[in-house]
């Protein structure tokens, strides 16, 4: 008996419907990131291992697919490597590439291997798939669409200004209004390590600090401790789990705590920066605020961090993020090229969206009309009238097949084709169409010209 078919976990098929939806909220988004000047690049799913491997952190590279060597890959390991079954040995020789994360290392890479091409600042988008090896849930997938717009070759702060406008201006035109634009900085990150004395945990700590919104206050400092942060250094970070008030408030409280980091102090007036211009320029549905337990927990990070909220009321995680990032091109050989760059959740968009409604009726349009198959003289003369209705941007079909005329009637129903023409004997010798309104049932007879009227 032949297995009933499936698919992996974390992985979707999309109907007719979603794939409308989905391309939707593409579109949408596309069109705020050429009108933002950003120009489009393609890069491929799947690359050489050492461009993924470290740039994460550790719990990011446990999450990268691997791709296994085609051939006998298993030569390669010798037997004492295969008898230590240590996956950092064996991993190497078996596997040389991976499907790609995220769409802003191999942008990075792209920087590099094209560097030569590029005109600095580069304003690049980029609307690809990308994989994670992660637990699937509501909002989480193994294979998920990642859009991004970044720029690189400028360290100036009016670029995160710009990004907090097109977060703005891409949920504005998707009618999502409510959204909460979070911020924060990872120098001021970095600041409240060298403060609590654990500069050398940097990456622990921001990990941790990641998760207060998702396991909570006590749960963040047991993880703070295994990772060796001493009780004094949790006890002074205590302000931070009650840091509430509005930009302006939390702000003057951080300046109190960083008074003795350089490199904290520093944060602090980058997001001043972005909050005056903003404040300044105004946002039209979006809010911006700070959030100083936002770490994202990726090494790449070095300024600004950006993390988007759905509206209040919408369980759901971050529906966007980002940051800048200025030492990531160096590690693929150009060093000195700040960057900054954000992106959305297509999918997670996509359930806010379906969850309040927002789609637009109009985009799951199909077929208009269909025409009737009475048979092979019948369907001709339908031919070259839903020919002539495609020339008129009317979506037409005929149906394949001379059926009975009941399963045609069911399958324009089961369609939601909204119009049916029937072309029998007496249509065919007079030249006229005969329009059927499949809610109303009305009918009528209509000349060629007439019914392109109607259906428009």
């Amino acid at each position: 008996m032949a297995q009933k078919p499936s698919i992996p976990k974390g992985t979707r098929d999309f109907n007719a419907e979603e794939v409308a939806k989905r391309s939707y909220i593409m579109e949408t988004i596309k069109e705020q990131f050429q009108r933002y000047g950003f120009q489009p690049i393609e890069t491929p799913s799947f690359e050489n291992s050492e461009t993924l491997m470290g740039k994460y952190g550790d719990e990011g590279d446990r999450l990268i697919f691997k791709i296994l060597n085609s051939g006998e890959y298993l030569k390669k390991v010798s037997e004492d490597d295969y008898k230590s079954k240590s996956e950092s040995l064996i991993t190497p020789r078996i596997s040389e590439k991976a499907l790609r994360y995220d769409l802003t290392v191999p942008f990075a890479r792209y920087v590099v291997q094209h560097q030569n091409e590029i005109v600095f600042p580069f304003k690049r988008y980029q609307i690809q798939p990308v994989w994670r090896a992660d637990r699937p849930q509501k909002g989480r997938f193994r294979e998920f669409y990642q859009c991004d717009a970044d720029v690189v070759g400028s360290k100036s702060l009016f670029q995160e200004v710009e990004f907090v406008q097109l977060y703005d201006a891409v949920f504005t035109a998707l009618k999502l209004e409510g959204v909460t634009i979070k911020i924060n900085n990872r120098k001021i990150l970095s600041g409240i390590a060298e403060v609590i004395g654990a500069q050398d945990k940097l990456i622990d700590f921001t990990v941790a600090l990641d998760k207060l919104d998702k396991i909570g206050e006590e749960k963040v400092k047991e993880e703070m401790r295994s990772k060796g942060i001493s009780e004094d250094g949790i006890t002074k970070l205590q302000p931070l789990f009650s840091l509430d008030g509005d930009f302006g408030d939390q702000v003057e409280r951080l300046k109190a705590i960083l008074n003795a980091s350089e490199i904290g102090l520093k944060g602090i007036e980058e997001l001043e920066f972005i909050n005056s211009s903003i404040s300044s320029i105004g946002l039209k549905t979006a809010k911006l605020q700070l959030d100083v337990t936002l770490a994202r927990g990726l090494n790449y990070y070095t300024g600004a961090i950006f993390e988007v909220a759905a509206p209040e009321g919408v369980k759901m995680g971050s529906i966007g993020g980002g940051g800048r990032y200025d030492d990531l091109t160096s590690i693929f050989g150009k060093p000195d090229t700040s960057g900054v760059g954000i992106s959305f959740g297509l999918d997670r968009i996509y359930l806010v969206l379906e969850e309040l409604n927002l789609f637009p009726e109009t985009i799951t349009d199909a077929t208009k009309v269909l025409f009737i198959n009475f048979g092979k003289n019948e369907a001709l003369a339908c031919l070259k009238a839903v020919t002539a209705l495609r020339q008129q941007g009317i979506k037409a079909e005929l149906y394949p097949d001379s059926a009975k005329m009941k399963k045609q009637m069911t399958y324009a129903n089961r369609r939601g084709i909204p119009f049916v023409v029937l072309v029998g004997e007496e249509e065919l010798n007079s030249g006229m169409f005969t329009l059927k309104n499949m809610t109303s049932g009305e009918q009528k007879k209509l000349q060629l010209k007439d019914l392109f009227s109607e259906l428009q």
